[in-house]
Parts: C-alpha cells; sequence; structure tokens
C-alpha cells in the first residue's frame, strides 16, 4: 500500500484470515538460527564419534645422541697468560689444531734451562746409584777374601787339632807302657824284698829294685804331664778354631751390615732418581700444555676469553667448539603421569621451530611439516624440573629430518598412543584421566595368544 489517501484501512482487514499477512509477519531469522543448531549439533554427534589419536605433548631441544658430538667448551689445565689466539670466531678447526698459546705464571716454572738443569740432576743420581754399585761389589770381594782366609785358617786349625789329639793318641800309649813298667818294677821290688827278708837276695839288688820303680815312676809322671800338656793342645786347638771362626764371623757381619747400609743408599737414590724423572715428564708435559689444541674436528663458537695479556686460572674456560660431524637427536621432558605410557622403541611426531608445519594433535596422518622419530632412551629419575627425560632419535623408516637443523633449536614432540573416539577424549580430558595405555604389537600378540 502507498498510504497515498488519508482515509485508514488498516482496522477494517482481518489479518489473521489472510495467510499473505502472516508470511509476511514471520521473522526469517529465527528460523535459520534454529536450523544452523540443529546441523551444528548433528555435526558434533558425527564428530564425537570419528577415532581420536590420543597423544603426550611436551617441548624440547635438539641435541646430539653422543656427548662427544655436542658443544665442547675447551679449558684451560694449568694456570697461565694470554700471549696469542690463532683462531677467531666462526673458523673451522681440525683435530690438534693449536688454538691459543699461553705463558707461564708460576716462579717455579720459570727457568728456561728447569728441563736440562733436571736431567743433569738425574745423571747425576744414575751415576750414584752406580758408585753405590761399585762400592757394593767391592765389599762382596771382601766378603769373599774374608771367607777364602775363614777356610785356610779353619784348615790350619783343624790340622793342628788333628795334629794335637795324635801326639795325644801317642802320649797316652806311653804313658800306658810307662805306667805298666812301673808297675812291673813295683811287683820287682816285693819280690826282691821277700827274698831280701829270706836271705836270697842283697841289700844292695834291694836297692837296685827300689831304685828302678822309682825310676819308672817317675818316668811314669813325667809320661802322664805330657799326655795332660798334649790333651791341653787339643782344647787349644779347638778354641782356636772357635776364634777363627768368631773373628770372621764379626768381620763378615760388618761389612754385610755395610752393605746394607749402602743398599739402603743406593734405593733412597733410585727413588730420588724417580722422583727427577716424575718431576722431569711433569715438566715436559706442562710445556706442552703451553699450546691449547682442538680436542676434534669443529667450528670455534665462542671465545669467552679473549683479551692478551689476561691471567687465566686452571680449569678456566676459554672458548667452546662445536663438533662439526654429529648424530641429532631430541631431548624433551615429559610428566610423570604420563611417564609411563612412553616406551622405548615408540614412534613420536616432531615439529622443528623455524619450519612451517599443520599439525592435527587427534589426525597425525592429516599433518603436514612434521617429522618421525623413535624413543632412544628414557631417565629413571626425574629432571630438576620434575619432569623425565627422553631421547628420541630419527626414524630411519619416516622421512630425513632438514639439514638446517642445529643443535640446541627448539622442538615440539608428540607421542603417539591409542585411537579413541573423540567423544572419549572429551570425557577424559573433562575428568582429568590419563590417556589410554598402549602397548602396540605386544598388545596383538597377547591377542594371538589367547586365541
Amino acid at each position: 500500500m502507498l498510504n497515498i489517501s488519508n482515509i485508514k484501512i488498516n482496522h477494517r482487514i482481518d489479518k489473521e484470515k489472510l495467510s499473505v499477512f502472516q508470511r509476511f509477519n514471520k521473522k526469517p531469522g529465527k528460523s535459520l538460527f534454529l536450523k544452523l543448531l540443529f546441523y551444528s549439533f548433528l555435526l558434533f554427534l558425527i564428530v564425537c564419534f570419528l577415532p581420536w589419536t590420543q597423544n603426550v605433548q611436551s617441548k624440547g631441544y635438539v641435541t646430539t645422541l653422543y656427548p662427544d658430538q655436542r658443544p665442547q667448551t675447551i679449558n684451560s689445565i694449568i694456570a697461565g697468560k694470554l700471549e696469542k689466539w690463532f683462531v677467531k670466531e666462526g673458523d673451522f678447526v681440525k683435530k690438534g689444531d693449536t688454538i691459543l698459546f699461553i705463558s707461564e705464571v708460576k716462579s717455579e716454572y720459570f727457568d728456561p734451562e728447569l728441563l736440562n738443569r733436571t736431567t743433569n740432576q738425574i745423571q747425576n743420581k744414575e751415576k750414584s746409584i752406580q758408585a753405590y754399585d761399585g762400592k757394593l761389589n767391592a765389599m762382596n770381594q771382601q766378603l769373599s777374601t774374608f771367607r777364602k782366609l775363614k777356610d785356610l785358617k779353619l784348615e790350619q786349625a783343624k790340622n793342628k787339632l788333628k795334629q794335637a789329639r795324635l801326639k795325644v793318641k801317642g802320649d797316652s800309649v806311653d804313658f800306658l807302657a810307662f805306667e805298666t813298667q812301673f808297675k812291673i818294677a813295683e811287683k820287682q821290688f816285693k819280690r826282691t824284698e821277700d827274698l831280701y827278708k829270706q836271705g836270697l837276695k842283697s841289700m844292695r839288688e834291694l836297692e837296685n829294685s827300689n831304685l828302678k820303680v822309682q825310676e819308672a815312676m817317675a818316668k811314669a809322671v813325667s809320661q802322664e804331664n805330657k799326655l795332660l800338656v798334649s790333651r791341653n793342645e787339643v782344647v787349644n786347638a779347638m778354641i782356636e778354631i772357635s776364634n777363627i771362626q768368631n773373628e770372621y764371623l764379626e768381620k763378615s757381619t760388618k761389612v754385610e751390615s755395610e752393605q746394607f747400609s749402602v743398599k739402603s743408599e743406593q734405593l733412597d737414590a733410585t727413588s730420588n732418581k724417580v722422583k727427577l724423572q716424575n718431576q722431569f715428564s711433569n715438566y715436559q708435559i706442562r710445556q706442552g700444555l703451553y699450546y691449547i689444541t682442538a680436542p676434534t674436528d669443529g667450528y670455534s663458537t665462542k671465545l669467552i676469553r679473549s683479551g692478551i695479556g689476561e691471567t687465566i686460572k686452571e680449569g678456566e674456560e676459554l672458548m667452546t667448539i662445536m663438533p662439526s660431524k654429529y648424530d641429532l637427536a631430541v631431548e624433551f621432558y615429559v610428566e610423570p603421569i604420563d611417564y609411563p605410557l612412553i616406551k622405548k622403541g615408540e614412534k613420536i611426531r616432531l615439529l622443528f621451530d623455524g619450519w612451517p608445519a599443520i599439525f592435527f594433535r587427534g589426525w597425525p596422518n592429516t599433518s603436514f611439516g612434521t617429522y618421525g622419530a623413535v624413543v632412544f632412551a628414557i631417565d629413571n629419575f626425574t629432571s630438576p624440573n620434575g619432569k623425565f627425560r627422553v631421547m628420541a632419535i630419527p626414524d630411519p623408516k619416516d622421512k630425513k629430518w632438514p639439514n638446517g637443523i642445529r643443535v640446541g633449536g627448539g622442538v615440539k614432540s608428540f607421542a603417539l598412543l591409542n585411537d579413541v573416539p573423540v567423544w572419549y577424549e572429551l570425557w577424559r580430558n573433562l575428568n582429568g584421566f590419563p590417556p589410554e595405555y598402549y602397548e602396540g604389537n605386544q598388545q596383538n600378540h597377547q591377542l594371538t595368544k589367547k586365541k
């Protein structure tokens, strides 16, 4: 209606009986909203029954598999003063290349002839040891001479003892003979005395018989004295043998005691020689430490101490070197609640910082820009951050990691677990339950066993 006339007819028309007015009065926005709400709910129900791959997400960084392939910090073993740098940051160095030259700062090593003087001391000690050897040889010869003299003296004394014993034997026989003669003379005297009493013998014969008894007795006593003298000579010969043994034993003991003293002094000199040789080796090695060399092939990344003339302490860090050859790995940390779900050999997906990627957590197969990895090692104790450290290496069955990855770069890891419906995953997250425990091939093996 154009409303040209001033006469109003709206009150004459029954809008409820006319369907055309009902159609115009109906609001289309409300109907569209209900349809959208219905289809959204239907789509939500469909999505809830779609499969969802559970995963454990964590952050980490790129590292190397072996410790000797990680950035190496070069330290100074000895204290010194920086004299000259042979490299700058970014230079490639080979193992054994000279990096830095330092000079000595300790006064006990200032002598430029230190090695030569120590060598002379070692040579003097060697000569001293040789002199002790000569002295020991002289003492051994002296002992040998003493033994020979002792044997000769003992042989002489033994011969003398043998002679004395033979003389005792001869004097004993003579003594027995004179004693027998004395007994015979004594018997003859008694017979002569009896005959004299009977008048058969004269006084003169009796006196002659008595004289013979006295002579026989004197000879027997004299021979007994000779026998006693001979026996004393045997005893003296035995005493002489004992004296000879004691004399040469004393002399030999004295020489042997001096030998032990010389050997002790020789061992002391040998010990001092070994100490000097040890000092010489230490001095020689210390002079070799003035030139600091590269421990491996790599690139110099950071010079920590660079000023010429600066003094450094023992063990102080000087620079870092990044090895040129390394095997990449990823190090990340998982929460203790997720720790039982991570197994060695389990496959995970990685997102490297700086590489574009589109990742759907529940549908990893539809993701783009992710790279495969395999869990290589898991710590059995928590790190200082309260989490467990996990090491992963490239999956040989997956595509190769980008060549531009550098050690220390950031990375996100997703450990793939069990496949569950979306509604179950939502319900699990609302209740704070852990993901499903999944053992992969081991579970299939158990199912096969049951069948």
